[in-house]
């Protein structure tokens, strides 16, 4: 009778880690191509792949030479929207480096990276992310010097022009050029100020001029390759009452006009590739 009972209460149990280990077994399928890594791909969230529509990954990616076999950098890669394509088309021929915020930081960003550890720590499918930090200071390597094929940054100017001015984004142009290869690509894709807009008071709403992200970037040394409307959108007019935030994701305003930001979607992006010149 006891040999029978351990034997039923023993199924929950094997059935339990049967999931378990089937879970595992998908989450570390490898990924062979950009295409699945985003169409195809069980570390996807819901959530994340409805943003496809506005975020556009596969042509973006595939604008700014992202392969399975590139060493990629990606800065402050946050919740990790990002992450779940690069991690795993990365894991088997490439490297992916996350340069999250330094593990010296407070307040949102101590959180904001505590929250990504743990998301790295939950699936074996991101043991091979080589997590690093960034923030544009003196001091702060993302990769080994010269050894990224690829650095790419999304949304993530305005924060250190508003918390740094044109100062703030020079450091972080200069860590991005340090850890470059010679002939690697610079990918940014950022929040657009008209440039009828330049004489407004825009430093605060969360959009950058594209020229002045191209002047800044040049001066650091990259030259701007090509730029794409891949991540444009004319329904933007980049002058809302809370910023950039005024649009989905964020929807700062709330219930207030809610349908009519819906309605515009995502703010109006620019899209640009810059390369590290092959030769000094």
């Amino acid at each position: 009778m006891l040999t029978q009972l351990s034997r039923v209460l023993s199924r929950p149990t094997l059935l339990l880690s049967s999931l378990l280990l089937s879970s595992a077994v998908v989450a570390t399928t490898p990924i062979a191509s950009l295409e699945q890594a985003i169409s195809n791909n069980p570390l996807r969230s819901a959530a994340n792949m409805a943003r496809d529509q506005y975020r556009n990954p596969l042509p973006t990616l595939q604008f700014f030479d992202v392969t399975p076999q590139a060493t990629v950098v990606e800065i402050s890669p946050g919740g990790g929207w990002y992450t779940e394509i690069l991690a795993p088309l990365l894991a088997e021929q490439g490297v992916y480096y996350a340069a999250h915020f330094p593990a010296s930081a407070e307040g949102y960003g101590q959180r904001s990276r505590q929250a990504f550890v743990e998301k790295l720590s939950a699936n074996p499918a991101y043991s091979k992310v080589k997590l690093t930090e960034f923030a544009p200071r003196p001091g702060i390597e993302i990769a080994p010097a010269g050894s990224a094929d690829v650095v790419l940054t999304f949304r993530n100017l305005h924060n250190w022009y508003m918390a740094g001015g044109e100062e703030a984004m020079l450091t972080a142009f200069a860590h991005f050029y340090t850890a470059l290869k010679p002939g690697g690509v610079l990918g940014i894709v950022e929040h657009r100020l008209p440039e009828t807009q330049l004489d407004t008071d825009w430093t605060r709403s969360g959009y950058m001029p594209e020229s002045l992200t191209i002047k800044l970037a040049e001066q650091a040394g990259f030259t701007l390759e090509a730029r794409s409307e891949i991540n444009a959108n004319p329904k933007d007019t980049a002058d809302h009452p809370g910023g950039v935030w005024t649009l989905p994701p964020t929807l700062r305003l709330g219930e207030q006009d809610r349908d009519k930001y819906l309605a515009i979607g995502e703010s109006d992006r620019m899209t640009l590739k810059f390369r590290k010149p092959a030769t000094p």
